[in-house]
């Protein structure tokens, strides 16, 4: 589970983020919905463990996080949180199947090509796992970057804005997969987006 209380953040004085408590168990999804500027890419950066928190507590898997050492961070990163960018990060010299399975790599964990061969499968870009994600259009790279986010089994899935390239049918199949992994897993997932599309398919929401 991921939830969190109080949490301040500010870039400068003029720029200064307050945000409401976020509650998040295994196995449910969470939608976070904001116009740009309320800070829904922050939030996330937030819980993903990139930011630290001015004030308040994060807690993941039922334990504070906000006071660990940039090494604990990365360990309790790695090892719990699957993070699906807005902008996909790749390492352009890998083939698109090398870049899902540093995942494993990252984390310490065997590579699992079978896992990230099925999960290409059914996010539709299986016949592109040998090519350079330079290659790919912008959809197929943020659904590279869904496998990617889904490969170890993460106890939290966090999600930026991960159907904003996508079209009606691509963006209900990455809906339908993000739910049905994250339960099969036991996940927590987080969606923040401004894509109005996805209001009907989460009942639990927060609004920015």
């Amino acid at each position: 589970m991921i939830s969190s209380t109080n949490l301040h953040f500010s870039y400068s004085a003029q720029k200064q983020f307050s945000f409401p408590d976020i509650h998040c168990k295994d196995k449910e999804t969470l939608l976070i919905l904001g116009q740009s500027g309320k800070g829904k890419t922050t939030l996330l950066h937030l819980l993903a463990l990139l930011l630290k928190p001015e004030s308040g507590q994060i807690l993941i898997a039922q334990k504070p996080v906000t006071a660990l050492s940039p090494e604990e961070v990365m360990k309790v990163r790695a090892k719990n949180i699957g993070i699906i960018y807005q902008k996909p990060h790749f390492v352009s010299s890998l083939s698109v199947l090398e870049n899902i399975l540093l995942s494993n790599y990252l984390a310490d964990q065997k590579e699992n090509t079978q896992k990230a061969r099925m999960l290409a499968e059914k996010l539709g870009f299986a016949e592109h796992l040998n090519k350079k994600t330079n290659q790919l259009s912008q959809g197929e790279q943020q659904r590279v970057s869904i496998a990617r986010a889904l490969m170890n089994e993460p106890n939290v899935i966090l999600a930026d804005e991960p159907t904003s390239s996508l079209d009606d049918n691509n963006t209900q199949k990455v809906i339908t997969l993000l739910k049905e992994q994250s339960a099969s897993i036991g996940a927590s997932l987080v969606v923040v987006t401004h894509d109005q599309r996805l209001k009907d398919a989460f009942s639990n929401q927060v609004h920015l």
